[in-house]
């Protein structure tokens, strides 16, 4: 926490800048803020590190995770209930995640669906129903939590919540989805008058004598710039995945190997909160990417240095990979047979991370070997899973039956030790309001915050879409909160 203190408001001379609600942050978070703010009358002023609004947001996949029937899920011919959607959320989103919270965003979900298109991004109402970090083309709708897996197939009805802006023209690994979602959020901002400065690094925060914040202290151009709130400033700064002091202490697991995140997510905004009193919640929780292609997962049997199957191979991602991280020692090993790997190559998904087998044996014994397993170990898996798969039936792991095939010859594995890496999953802790708790519980008077510099849907889980969809609704209740004062 060195060099981060509140400064206190007697000592500011003279303000460079003012506006009613200042937020620091452009990305989903903010530009949300923004949109509310400004639309409840007050005048807006953006501090945005970069020189550009977007941040990690624009470089997503575009993922907002919405549900409890949704026009788009409608269109799409998928029921869905916002009791159903918390449901599975309060599966999904791991031990200590917030239920007041969870059931707060899904009974607003179908709102915040109506409220993004009415800010002009848009949809496209089609499924894409095959596995994938994200659709082909430019379709609407997926599954993008492993809501259709075991075990959350079996707590809440599947249905897909993953709903992507609609982003024609769309290059696999140049361009993203998330920029279909600002640009509109954006302009939006600016036709109600938001105002935006650039290059702006956030330094402290500006507080009265009786604790409220009335403001910032930043650098521009190596110059100390100071603005004032006249109603609140609203932090959406992101998360500390490039604070290496910071992951060493909460994160050490992922740390060095951040994974959808921007180098401006260095939590200075946390930085600046805590050295009021700001608590935290969840911080050493951690969304795991597992950096295999999802074609190749589910169509493969997934081991760890045991030879034994530890996961269903169907299910999101994340989950597997925070599963390998955190209980199989960052090791596993994907076995495949050639016409498994043949399909997953010509399938119909983008191929951002598609792997060649290490490892490539006419038997599985010869392929145990050679991998250094257990003797014994993988044979054993491998007999069993072909003679359920045989049946259509995965009595252990429950993968479904779509993709259940025996294991033929020959046969390869691809080599995911170490195949992680993430980003934290907590912050600050704040109310429903989106107002910043200090350590006592009580909120801090004009401090407000969404986004990855918070702790919100996720605690040790996690779903594609859950930061974008809790930054952007929370979001507009801290500017809705801010602009009130």
């Amino acid at each position: 926490m060195t060099g981060v203190r509140p400064v206190p408001a007697t000592s500011v001379t003279t303000w460079d800048h003012e506006a009613d609600v200042v937020i620091a942050g452009y990305g989903v978070a903010g530009a949300a803020a923004a949109v509310e703010a400004a639309g409840a009358g007050a005048d807006v002023l953006v501090l945005e590190r970069a020189g550009a609004w977007g941040g990690a947001a624009a470089l997503a996949g575009g993922f907002i995770y919405m549900g409890g029937g949704t026009g788009l899920q409608k269109a799409c011919g998928f029921h869905d209930s916002a009791e159903n959607m918390a449901a599975f959320l309060a599966a999904a989103m791991g031990p200590g995640a917030d239920r007041a919270r969870i059931a707060d965003y899904c009974e607003g979900s179908v709102a915040h669906f109506e409220w993004l298109v009415a800010c002009g991004v848009p949809f496209k109402p089609e499924f894409f129903g095959e596995p994938g970090w994200e659709p082909l083309g430019d379709q609407g709708l997926m599954y993008s939590g492993g809501e259709d897996a075991y075990p959350f197939n079996t707590v809440a009805e599947p249905a897909p919540r993953g709903h992507v802006p609609q982003m024609q023209n769309k290059k696999q690994g140049q361009a993203s989805a998330g920029f279909m979602l600002m640009k509109p959020l954006v302009q939006k901002a600016t036709d109600l008058g938001v105002r935006a400065l650039y290059d702006v690094r956030v330094q402290s925060l500006v507080v009265e004598s009786d604790g409220r914040v009335t403001g910032i202290t930043t650098r521009q151009y190596g110059t100390e710039v100071t603005i004032r709130a006249r109603r609140g400033v609203v932090l959406g700064t992101g998360s500390f995945a490039y604070n290496e002091s910071m992951m060493d202490r909460f994160t050490p697991r992922i740390a060095g190997r951040p994974v959808s995140a921007v180098e401006q997510h260095d939590g200075q905004g946390i930085r600046m909160a805590q050295a009021l009193g700001a608590d935290l919640a969840h911080v050493d929780a951690t969304e795991v990417a597992f950096l295999v292609d999802p074609q190749q997962l589910v169509r493969g049997v997934l081991v760890n240095s045991r030879g034994q199957r530890y996961v269903a191979e169907d299910t999101y991602p994340g989950r597997a990979g925070q599963l390998t991280l955190y209980h199989q020692e960052d090791t596993a090993y994907l076995i495949l047979d050639g016409d498994a790997q043949d399909e997953a190559v010509a399938s119909q998904t983008p191929k951002l991370i598609l792997r060649k087998p290490k490892w490539v044996c006419e038997t599985v014994a010869e392929l145990e070997a050679e991998i250094g397993l257990p003797f014994g170990s993988l044979q054993d898996t491998v007999a069993r899973y072909n003679a359920a798969a045989a049946h259509g039936e995965d009595p252990l792991l429950h993968k479904k039956a779509r993709w259940l095939r025996p294991i033929g010859s020959p046969v390869g594995a691809l080599d995911l030790r170490h195949a992680t890496g993430g980003f934290p999953l907590g912050g600050l802790r704040t109310n429903l309001d989106a107002q910043v708790l200090h350590v006592s519980g009580e909120p801090i008077p004009g401090l407000y915050a969404a986004g990855r510099c918070t702790a919100g849907l996720a605690a040790w889980g996690y779903a594609s879409g859950i930061s974008l969809g809790d930054g952007s609704f929370y979001g507009r209740r801290a500017g809705r909160s801010a602009a009130r004062g």
